[in-house]
């Protein structure tokens, strides 16, 4: 019997939903005889699917777009062969030891294998059942001839199993930036032109090249999101489709709770994967009741080819950080893999008399066996920013005064310190070739003090005065999170269904407290700030527990052209809200059934795809993030949210857009100035049109980017106050941009580009405070080469670029300082 690849990752794709259960095939070293059965069975496999023998003849006369990286000539022609669909066979002999200075362009299956094999004295030549085989060139060698020994046996990316995992990941999209497809929630790796939801998944190649340490920094090539926060605090929240979403409402590998809070490191991530839009039956409930998307963290994994890169890095105006990547796999069949990541960094930042010292370790372990598979992950992250924090602060009056240079102190002596640790495992197991069961769950605890909601500021005046407010913050929180589910394939006739049930719960309890202190100050000329002592212990706030039951099922008809999803997603949320001696202050228990309707229609070409969706929620209600409110900790009854969206995406050949129209309704949290409370009031209208793009242009040039237009309002405010009001922080127009270019007459020399716009926005309830809107550029270059036959790879980046003043973003009232001008440099080596 086969044996599965042992770096799923990028030897298969996604398979889409009605395609027939394929023997799992690898690329590994395969004997003569037992390669000509396993193709012979995939053939067969593949005829009774519709992949006749002409179907490779007509997709080998085709050119498309290609974007393979450098690296071993066996990774390159094992990755075009997946990207290409075909069959290649190849002795360990002829490529071992060799390198490829990679693929971008359009190529017929001909021409991209000539190109790849161009001057390395080989050749890959056409068998009579549409696969390729490879051997020594005409005129080379012979004593280059191989022996009986084969090391590729690349498929096409149908061989997936019908019940898929959630470890496989689609592979990169020409570029390398984002992939093919992601995690669709419980329904597993999706295709993106099969998944009915906007959906974009940034690589690792994407986080290395653009130095993003945390999520937010990913987040800045996203139209569709905005960091609120100002960039170099403590913590990360954000706005999706313009709904507030706090960092650690993420998934990790689909499960909630268990990202690291505040800020998220990016140094152990695969990919950073987006769905815009609720994603309650797909996920379940989001710890703090997010509702406008869905970020899912897919941690690192060793591949096949073993790994030690070591990387430093440098960032404004004197942080120093080193970072180690090393990957193994081990056993006989490279069953066993372990991926250990370690970060550090140490020194002042951009921010005026600021310093930063952060500490990640994390390590991954899976099992990737004939029907079981199985990982473990561990992490612990530490950040500690000592000497000041940047400003929030609200305004006085309706003339907004002009925002201070970001670089600006205005609280010397603040500081900050959070800690997370978690420690995740998952097992899956197939029953037949068609059912697989899953099973996976963690544990989570953080804990954080100091001025973690930054420097504050209240009533800021157009001369920059205003009054500051220090809020000393110490809070936890302890969570365990699990699901367990199966899936599988049955048909009914002409039709496919793809099948799954699953169940999970989410107990988090966390805890809070805060001191104040008071004094009077300017934006442009800081006084000395009055900081708040440190509270002792943060008593037990709220305990609360997500749990939930759903079934979906993913129709297909003629030939896949025609996805109908449909489920179902029975909720139950209850918590508890406690005094500081411990007393139950309130609390709910509340169950509802939210269904959700989805659908894809390919009925022209593969690269057109049209998708429609309905999707209800039902979250956890909104919890007062505002530690300057009166009833600061709060969390209020669940709530319901209701989206409508539809939308095309256009594959052009190695240029992906999608173009999406969506509607999304959920009750409001507003503040009362008068009482300075937050609570429910009316309901939050988004109707907006969004547009993603990534891939390469040319053949050199990439693009990544979008745009979103949103148009919000209030509606059923009490007594019809705020009716037809914008709600606060929500742009009309958010643009991003982002541009690479490698240049044609210094192989391995790339400049890149990016611009973020963000519209105006309003900073009160009675949109009477218009902040302006902004834009930003940043810009950067790498050279990628070898020195002493190890791969190098030397980065640098500007942000902000041009030092603009502006007030970024809005978040419970306080309008955030945009980023100040940092320069970050970085040199990765791979050993």
């Amino acid at each position: 019997m086969s044996r599965r690849s042992p770096s799923p990752r990028y030897s298969a794709g996604c398979a889409s939903p009605s395609a027939v259960a394929a023997t799992r095939l690898p690329a590994i070293a395969l004997r003569p005889v037992v390669l000509a059965v396993h193709l012979a069975t995939a053939g067969a496999l593949f005829a009774s699917a519709g992949w006749a023998p002409d179907a490779h003849a007509q997709a080998a006369e085709q050119a498309r777009r290609f974007n393979i990286p450098a690296g071993t000539l066996t990774s390159a022609l094992n990755r075009f062969a997946e990207e290409a669909g075909v069959f290649l066979s190849a002795p360990a002999e002829l490529t071992q030891g060799k390198a490829s200075a990679g693929l971008s362009g359009s190529y017929t299956v001909e021409q991209g294998f000539g190109e790849l094999l161009r001057g390395q004295g080989l050749e890959a030549v056409r068998q009579a059942g549409g696969s390729y085989a490879l051997r020594v060139a005409p005129g080379q060698s012979a004593a280059q001839a191989p022996d009986a020994t084969f090391a590729l046996a690349t498929l096409p990316v149908v061989t997936i199993s019908a019940a898929g995992t959630v470890d496989e990941l689609p592979a990169a999209y020409a570029g390398g930036q984002v992939g093919k497809g992601g995690r669709v929630g419980l329904l597993g790796n999706r295709d993106l032109m099969e998944t009915p939801f906007s959906t974009t998944s940034y690589t690792s190649k994407m986080i290395e090249d653009q130095q993003a340490s945390s999520l937010g920094e990913v987040l800045r090539a996203d139209a569709s999101v905005r960091d609120i926060f100002p960039e170099s605090g403590s913590a990360e929240h954000f706005n999706v489709r313009g709904f507030y979403m706090q960092s650690h409402d993420s998934a990790w590998n689909g499960l909630f709770g268990l990202v690291p809070h505040n800020r998220i490191a990016t140094e152990f991530l695969e990919r950073v994967e987006v769905l815009r839009g609720p994603g309650a039956l797909l996920y379940g409930m989001t710890v703090s009741g997010a509702v406008g998307g869905v970020i899912n963290l897919v941690p690192k994994r060793a591949a096949a080819e073993p790994l030690t890169r070591l990387t430093a890095n440098y960032a404004s105006d004197a942080n120093l950080g080193a970072h180690v990547d090393a990957g193994r796999r081990f056993g006989v069949d490279k069953e066993f893999g372990v991926r250990v990541n370690l970060a550090a960094a140490n020194g002042d930042t951009a921010l005026d008399g600021q310093s930063q010292e952060r500490l990640l370790g994390a390590v991954a372990f899976d099992y990737l066996g004939e029907r079981a598979r199985a990982s473990l992950d561990a992490y612990s992250v530490n950040e500690q920013l000592d000497g000041g924090m940047p400003l929030l602060t609200t305004f006085a009056g309706s003339r907004i005064p002009d925002a201070p240079d970001a670089s600006t102190n205005t609280m010397p002596g603040a500081y900050s310190d959070s800690a997370s640790k978690a420690v995740i495992g998952s097992f899956e197991f197939d029953f037949t070739s068609e059912w697989t069961g899953f099973v996976a769950g963690g544990v989570k605890n953080q804990e954080s003090g100091g001025y973690i909601n930054d420097a504050l500021g209240m009533n800021a005046q157009v001369s920059g005065a205003y009054t500051g407010l220090a809020m000393n913050v110490k809070n936890y929180f302890d969570v365990t999170s699990a699901e367990a589910g199966i899936r599988g394939r049955v048909r009914t006739g002409a039709v496919g269904h793809q099948l799954v049930l699953s169940g999970n719960i989410v107990e988090q309890e966390y805890g809070l407290v805060a001191n104040r202190a008071m004094w009077q100050s300017n934006l442009y000329a800081p006084t000395r700030p009055v900081l708040a002592a440190e509270p002792a212990v943060a008593p037990k706030s709220t305990g609360s527990t997500l749990s939930s039951v759903a079934l979906a099922d993913t129709l297909s008809f003629a030939q896949d052209k025609y996805l109908l999803t449909l489920g179902a997603r029975k909720q139950r949320v209850r918590s508890k809200n406690f005094a500081v001696s411990g007393a139950v202050l309130s609390s709910y228990d509340e169950q509802a059934l939210t269904p959700a309707v989805a659908f894809v229609a390919r009925p022209w070409t593969p690269q057109v795809s049209l998708y429609a969706n309905y999707i209800e929620g039902l979250s956890q209600g909104g919890s007062v993030t505002d530690a300057s409110a009166s009833n600061y900790g709060e969390v209020f009854a669940p709530y319901k949210s209701k989206q409508v969206e539809l939308g095309v995406k256009w594959d052009a050949s190695g240029f992906l857009n999608t173009l999406s129209l969506f509607r999304i309704t959920r009750p409001s949290l507003i503040r009362n100035a008068g009482t300075n409370t937050w609570g429910p009031d009316g309901e939050q209208r988004n109707i907006g049109i969004e547009w993603t793009t990534a891939g390469e242009v040319t053949r050199g040039w990439r693009l990544l980017g979008g745009l979103t237009h949103i148009d919000a309002e209030n509606t059923r405010t009490t007594g019809g106050t705020l009716d037809g009001k914008a709600p606060v922080g929500v742009p009309s127009l958010q643009v991003n941009l982002g541009t690479e270019w490698d240049l044609p007459w210094l192989p391995g020399l790339t400049l890149n580009a990016t611009a973020i716009h963000t519209g105006s926005q309003f900073a009160d309830n009675n949109n009477l405070q218009e902040l302006p809107a902004w834009t930003r550029v940043d810009l950067g270059a790498r050279y990628a080469t070898k020195l002493a036959a190890r791969n190098v790879v030397v980065r640098g980046g500007i942000t902000n670029a041009f030092n603009e003043r502006y007030w970024s973003g809005v978040w419970n009232g306080y309008a955030s300082v945009g980023a100040p001008r940092s320069v970050q440099l970085s040199a990765s080596v791979d050993f």
